[in-house]
């Protein structure tokens, strides 16, 4: 019982010493961050109909901001 808590405490300090050596983005890097490469969705409209295409195939309501039901009406 008590290696399990020194293991967990162990662990935490260790995930805690990684997350302090994290550096500031500093102002010259930072205009390879705003490319359009690096962005989650380059595209928002198509992710945007990408989005209609699914919660209206899924029969879902609701969610991203899509409303309707499953036969795709809004």
């Amino acid at each position: 019982m008590i290696f399990r808590k020194l293991l967990a405490c162990l662990a935490l300090a260790s995930a805690l010493n990684g997350c302090a050596m994290m550096q500031a983005v500093q102002p010259w890097e930072k205009d390879l961050l705003a490319k359009e490469e690096m962005q989650l969705v380059p595209d928002r409209v198509e992710e945007f109909f990408d989005g209609r295409v699914y919660f209206s195939r899924e029969a879902s309501f609701g969610g991203k901001g899509v409303g309707g039901g499953g036969c795709g009406c809004n």
